[in-house]
C-alpha cells in the first residue's frame, strides 16, 4: 500500500480544495498518471501516482478542504480489492434521489426532478468523477448529452448539476486564455479583434415564465482574485491617465516583416511583444513606475518582470515575463504562447505567476474601447490596451483615417506623481508610433 498525499504547498498557501478525482476505487493506475486535481487560491495542482497498482480507497471527496501532505487515498498492488465501502462508492450506489433542498457534493442545491428518475439507465463513461456519477445515476441523465466544460473535456460537478436542474446556462471554459498577441485581427482594417465563440449551453429550454436561479460557490482562485482586487482598492491611491496611439506604424511593421518573422522564429509577431518592449523602455526611463510600496518604504527594482493578464476558465491569471529588457520580440512571443497553452490546460505553476514589477492587460481582445484597470499588488502600475478602431484624426494639417487605440495607465498615486505617469504613457505612445525607437532605445 502507498498513500496518495497532497503536494507540499508554498508558504503563502495554507490549504486547497480537492477539485476532481480522475480515478475511482478499483481503477488501475500507472506511475506518473494524474489521479486528482487540487485547487489553491493561486493555481491548480495535479496529484500523480507514485507507483503502479490499483486505487484501493479514497479518503477525501471532491469539494473537501485539504492540507499540505494530507492523505487523499491509497494505491495498492495490482489485484488488490478496493475498500468495502468508500464514501464515494456509497454515494454512487444510492438509488433514490435527494430530497428537496439537499445539496450535492459541490454545495449546490439540487432541485427535485419534476419528471422523476424513472426510465432507461444512463450511458456510463469511464472518466466520470464519483460526484458526477452520483448525480447522473440519481437523475437518470445521459452523460453523452451533458455539455462538458472540464479542463480535459470531462464533465464537472457544475455541468451535471446544470443538466439536473433543467439546462440552466453554465459559462464554461473557452479559449479566452489566449492573450492579445494570439488573437489580434490581421491587417490594417482597424476591425475589432475576433472574440472567442460563446460556450455551448445546455439544450433544455427554461420553462415559460420561470425565474430560475443558480447558486454556485466561488472557486478558491476566484475568491482570492476578489480579495486581492478589493484590498488594492482599499489600500492604494488609484488613479488612471489615458492617451491614444496611432497603431498604423506598428501594423505596417507587422505586415512588412510577418512572413520573414514566422519563417525564422516559428511564431507570429503580435502587438503584445511590441507593447512589452515599449513598456520596458518606459520603465527604464521612469523607475518609480517599476517600484513597489512596502510599508513606508519604496522598493526600486533593478529588473523588469512584466505580468501579462490572461483570462482563463478559472479566472484571471497573470504569468510573468522575466527580465524583459533581455528578451527579443521573438522570445517574448514564444513565452506568451507557452503561457497561453499552459493557461488553457490548467498547467500554470506558482512560479509562473510569482513576482512581477509591472503588468499589461488587453481588454481590446474582447472589444473593450476604454477601461481603468486595477493594479496587481504589490506592483504600483498597470498598462491597459484596448480595441483598435479606425477614426478620423488630424495629421500634418489633414484629416486622415487611422487605426487608433486608447491606452490607460492605472497607478498608485502614493508614490507615482501625475507628471511621471503621463510622461510614462507618452513614452510608450512615441515608441509605438515610431518603432525604430525600440532599436535605438530613445
Amino acid at each position: 500500500m502507498a498513500d496518495i498525499k497532497v503536494p507540499v504547498f508554498s508558504e503563502s498557501v495554507s490549504e486547497g480544495t480537492l477539485l476532481t478525482w480522475h480515478k475511482k476505487p478499483g481503477d488501475p493506475v500507472k506511475r506518473g498518471e494524474v489521479l486528482a486535481e487540487i485547487e489553491t487560491d493561486k493555481v491548480v495542482l495535479e496529484v500523480t501516482a507514485q507507483q503502479d497498482g490499483v486505487l484501493t480507497a479514497i479518503a477525501k471527496q471532491e469539494g473537501d478542504t485539504v492540507l499540505s501532505e494530507e492523505v487523499l487515498g491509497t494505491v495498492g498492488e495490482a489485484g488488490s480489492a478496493p475498500a468495502a465501502s468508500t464514501p464515494a462508492a456509497a454515494g454512487a450506489d444510492q438509488a433514490s434521489g435527494p430530497v428537496a433542498g439537499e445539496t450535492s457534493a459541490g454545495g449546490t442545491a439540487v432541485q427535485p426532478d419534476s419528471q422523476g428518475s424513472q426510465g432507461t439507465a444512463p450511458a456510463r463513461r469511464d472518466d466520470l468523477s464519483p460526484a458526477v456519477r452520483k448525480i447522473v445515476a440519481e437523475k437518470g441523465l445521459d452523460p453523452a448529452q451533458i455539455p462538458a466544460t472540464g479542463p480535459r473535456g470531462n464533465i464537472t460537478k457544475e455541468d451535471a448539476v446544470v443538466a439536473a436542474q433543467g439546462g440552466l446556462t453554465y459559462q464554461g471554459p473557452q479559449d479566452a486564455a489566449q492573450p492579445a498577441s494570439m488573437r489580434e485581427a490581421e491587417g490594417t482594417s482597424g476591425q475589432q479583434p475576433a472574440a472567442s465563440s460563446p460556450p455551448a449551453a445546455a439544450s433544455t429550454p427554461i420553462p415559460q415564465g420561470a425565474r430560475p436561479e443558480q447558486r454556485v460557490p466561488m472557486t478558491r482562485i476566484r475568491a482570492r482574485i476578489a480579495e486581492r482586487l478589493k484590498d488594492v482598492q482599499n489600500t492604494a491611491a488609484l488613479l488612471t491617465t489615458f492617451n491614444e496611439v496611432n497603431m498604423k506604424p506598428a501594423m505596417d511593421l507587422r505586415k512588412k516583416y510577418q512572413d520573414q518573422f514566422v519563417a525564422k522564429h516559428g511564431v507570429k509577431l503580435g502587438f503584445m511583444s511590441l507593447f512589452v518592449r515599449a513598456a520596458t523602455e518606459a520603465l527604464r526611463q521612469f523607475p518609480v513606475v517599476n517600484a513597489s510600496v512596502d510599508g513606508k518604504d519604496i522598493i526600486y527594482h533593478g529588473y523588469y518582470d512584466i505580468g501579462i493578464a490572461v483570462a482563463s476558465d478559472r479566472g484571471l491569471v497573470v504569468p510573468i515575463l522575466r527580465d524583459t529588457d533581455q528578451m527579443s520580440l521573438a522570445g517574448i512571443e514564444k513565452q506568451i504562447a507557452e503561457y497561453a497553452t499552459k493557461a488553457r490546460n490548467g498547467k500554470l505553476t506558482m512560479e509562473d505567476m510569482s513576482g512581477g514589477t509591472f503588468s499589461i492587460t488587453n481588454g481590446g481582445t474582447f472589444g473593450s474601447m476604454m477601461s481603468t484597470p486595477i493594479i496587481n499588488a504589490p506592483q504600483s502600475a498597470i498598462l491597459g490596451m484596448h480595441n483598435i478602431i479606425e477614426r478620423p484624426i488630424a495629421q500634418n494639417g489633414q484629416v486622415v483615417i487611422a487605426p487608433m487605440m486608447y491606452v490607460a495607465l492605472s497607478y498608485d498615486h502614493r508614490i507615482i506623481d501625475g507628471k511621471e505617469a503621463v510622461q510614462f504613457l507618452v513614452t510608450i505612445k512615441n515608441i509605438l508610433e515610431d518603432p525604430a525607437r525600440m532599436l535605438l532605445e530613445i
